[in-house]
């Protein structure tokens, strides 16, 4: 293992701002992990330290193939992640918006470009991303629809899910999507949180990353076959959305098999402690993301399913 800094900032009243690399093997670019790009990505930022762990021991067994690289970043926000603000501390300006990136911008793209310039050079790309709505997913792996996406390697991971998104505008600013246009074969892999520790689902989210390795040929690593994954079209789900705004609390978790008309959260007056809505199911199917915060706001997104198509 080989620790060094791929990109650094003067700070004025302050450290210097370091984002810092671990490079495994030697030779062919193949594969690069990204983790936190936003300062409360805790579960994307412990993922990665338990994936450096692990190649750390693949590494000392001679279980990196020959002529191969691995490059893990753990944290491109640190700065934010000290301090414990999501986006970066001095502007509130999210990073994982900023890509490619201007090498004379502002901060956030300064940063962005110097980290990119380095990582767009791998073969495969990987970041343990979160969603920009608080809540919790079934383990999965997403992929922008950009015409470069590859499912068949999306279903190298054995994450139950493969997800494919149409991008939106501000999608265009997003590290996995100019990753794919760069020629690297981008992946974000979701787990069950991110500004707490899942560590069962953490370990899928290791266990995926090290799988899809393996069966690239790029480490030799003995692990479960994993899923078959289904895959998916984000288009296809449903959004299930609050009635009102209150406290939330939830009856279904993320994973729960729903029928038509079954009570999926309440609403509660935050004063009176009355139920003053119930959010309910549309249709039949499984709920793929669930809001998890203790407040909820009228008309935001509660729920997203997958509408069972056949009884």
């Amino acid at each position: 293992m080989k620790q060094e800094i791929i990109f650094s900032l003067s700070g004025l009243y302050r450290d210097d701002f370091r984002v810092t690399g671990f490079r495994f093997g030697k030779g062919e670019r193949s594969c690069c992990v990204i983790g936190s790009l936003r300062g409360d990505e805790i579960q994307q930022l412990y993922m990665c330290g338990q994936l450096i762990h692990a190649l750390s021991r693949i590494e000392k067994k001679g279980d990196i193939a020959h002529d191969r690289e691995i490059l893990v970043i753990p944290s491109l926000n640190n700065y934010s992640t000290n301090i414990g603000k999501r986006f970066w501390c001095l502007d509130n300006t999210d990073i994982n918006r900023m890509f490619p990136g201007d090498p004379v911008g502002e901060t956030t793209e300064r940063i962005a470009a110097g980290v990119f310039k380095e990582i767009c050079q791998y073969k495969y790309g990987v970041q343990f991303a979160s969603f920009y709505i608080p809540g919790v997913f079934i383990p999965h792996v997403r992929m922008m629809k950009t015409c470069k996406e590859n499912t068949s390697l999306a279903n190298l991971f054995g994450l139950p899910y493969v997800v494919l998104r149409t991008p939106t505008a501000a999608d265009k600013a997003t590290l996995n999507y100019n990753l794919q246009f760069s020629g690297t074969a981008a992946f974000s892999v979701y787990t069950d949180t991110t500004d707490m520790l899942d560590v069962e689902s953490a370990e899928q989210g290791v266990s995926a990353v090290l799988r899809f390795l393996s069966r690239m040929g790029i480490i030799k690593y003995k692990c479960h076959g994993g899923y078959m994954g289904t895959i998916l079209d984000e288009d296809d789900m449903m959004n299930v959305k609050s009635p009102a705004a209150g406290i939330y609390r939830e009856l279904k978790k993320v994973g729960d098999e729903v029928c038509r008309g079954e009570p999926l959260a309440d609403i509660i007056h935050p004063y009176e402690g009355t139920v003053i809505s119930e959010i309910i199911s549309p249709a039949d199917g499984i709920l793929f993301f669930t809001h998890k915060k203790p407040l909820i706001t009228e008309n935001a997104l509660a729920f997203k399913m997958i509408k069972r198509l056949h009884k």
